[in-house]
């Protein structure tokens, strides 16, 4: 049986391919081996359309800004989301430290919460409002940016 090939390929390939295209990155050879893949990958990769489309998006961006600073962060962003996933998930990381890797992550990703249809202020947390059905009171569960988790039933 032959071995299955890696058909997985990340934002900061994209971006490392359309630096070497544009002529001010690593050689192909360089970014093979650092992303640890082979000469086949890259051409499965080169007929996967979304792969083809970050990798243009990337090239317009440096064609028309240049490398800048911004550029550069977002890149290494994508790829340090690795890196905390890995954290939140260690039994060897604080709780402390996990909550703030997975608050960044939530704000990065906008998806903070900004209020609620009554006007209240909250400024972060999860609402989950759960219908029951056949006219019963729905159930909220509320956590708050502490982690603290609230239950109640009624009006929302």
């Amino acid at each position: 049986m032959l071995p299955m090939q890696s058909t997985k390929w990340s934002d900061r390939l994209a971006f490392d391919v359309a630096l070497a295209l544009e002529g001010s990155g690593e050689s192909m050879d360089e970014i093979k081996s650092r992303h640890r893949v082979t000469a086949s990958d890259l051409l499965v990769f080169n007929k996967d359309p979304v792969f083809l489309k970050k990798v243009d998006s990337y090239r317009g961006e440096i064609r028309d800004k240049g490398m800048t600073f911004r550029l550069k962060a977002r890149a290494q962003a994508e790829e340090l989301l690795t890196t905390s996933y890995v954290l939140i998930h260690s039994p060897d990381v604080s709780p402390a430290v996990k909550a703030d890797l997975i608050k960044s992550t939530v704000k990065w990703a906008g998806l903070e919460v900004k209020g609620d249809d009554e006007g209240s202020n909250v400024t972060g947390g999860v609402k989950i409002n759960i219908n029951f059905g056949n006219n019963a009171p729905p159930m909220v569960v509320t956590a708050d940016v502490e982690g603290e988790t609230i239950e109640h039933l009624g009006e929302v």
